[in-house]
């Protein structure tokens, strides 16, 4: 099973265009790097922007990482496919 794991900030001016990209896909969550658990999520992915979106299997392997913008949904399909 894959999980797409969504970074966000609260004063982030293009991270609600990527929770809206991410509430298209079951099995994202959104993580917020303003909270504890979100920064310590982050920091595992080296994410150190966002809006950052990173797309993993079940083991925690990065199939792929779009950082600092947010991708098309037809492009995140492409890979979750």
């Amino acid at each position: 099973m894959m999980i797409l794991k969504v970074f966000v900030k609260e004063d982030c001016p293009n991270c609600p265009a990527a929770k809206e990209v991410a509430s298209q896909f079951p099995f994202s969550r959104v993580y917020s790097i303003d909270e504890s658990e979100g920064l310590a999520e982050a920091a595992f992915y080296s994410v150190l922007c966002t809006p950052s979106i990173v797309l993993v299997d079940e083991d925690d392997q990065v199939i792929q990482s779009w950082r600092c913008h947010v991708p098309r949904p037809a492009e995140i399909a492409n890979y979750a496919a």
